[in-house]
């Protein structure tokens, strides 16, 4: 019996990380930051996963979206962005996951998601003033002021290295952790079903 779950949750983790990375094909611009930075709902796939089958699973599936990516796509941060990706959806995924396996009900998952959000934003806006950015800049040989002059076209309370991280990536990783958990909410209990059959 345990054998045959486990082979059940390593073929709906792979699937799940099929559509994750289907999912993070379609992004999303924003109006208040640079338009390298857009939005996909690669992480509902996951976080489904993650309140089905565990903060593992979700952090196998989070994997799996990024190593795919990364083959069907390439990389132009010689993998230090999909790196960051992975640790700033796990951020999400995995405090959801416990609090959610903790007690399975819908207010420790709207907790769960909550405290997710808060620690995705934070882990997204260190790594990318302190990993990602620099690494972009690098990459493309491009002066930080440079960056910094791409979100100052689009919002002008954008000024250096920490207004580019209040005002653009914090409020896209908020933004994205809310639609992501919103969209969760709506769609687990109609298809949690079907992970326990």
């Amino acid at each position: 019996m345990n054998k045959k779950m486990n082979v059940k949750h390593m073929i709906q983790i792979a699937m799940l990380g099929a559509v994750a990375t289907i999912l993070m094909l379609f992004e999303i611009p924003l109006w208040f930051a640079p338009s390298f930075y857009e939005i996909d709902l690669s992480e509902v796939a996951v976080l489904v996963g993650s309140f089905a089958m565990g903060p593992l699973a979700g952090a196998f599936i989070e994997l799996i979206k990024i190593l795919l990516n990364f083959v069907l796509n390439g990389t132009i941060t010689a993998g230090v962005g999909e790196m960051a990706n992975f640790f700033i959806g796990c951020g999400l995924v995995v405090p959801a996951g416990i609090i959610y396996k903790k007690k399975k009900s819908r207010n420790s998952a709207l907790i769960g998601m909550g405290v997710g959000i808060l620690v995705m934003t934070i882990i997204g806006s260190l790594l990318n003033a302190f990993v990602l950015l620099p690494a972009y800049s690098k990459a493309f040989q491009m002066p930080m002021e440079v960056l910094v002059g791409m979100g100052t076209s689009v919002n002008a309370a954008i000024t250096d290295l920490t207004t580019f991280v209040l005002f653009a990536v914090a409020p896209f990783n908020l933004l994205k952790g809310f639609i992501v958990s919103i969209i969760t909410a709506l769609l687990y209990k109609k298809i949690s079903p079907v992970f326990k059959r």
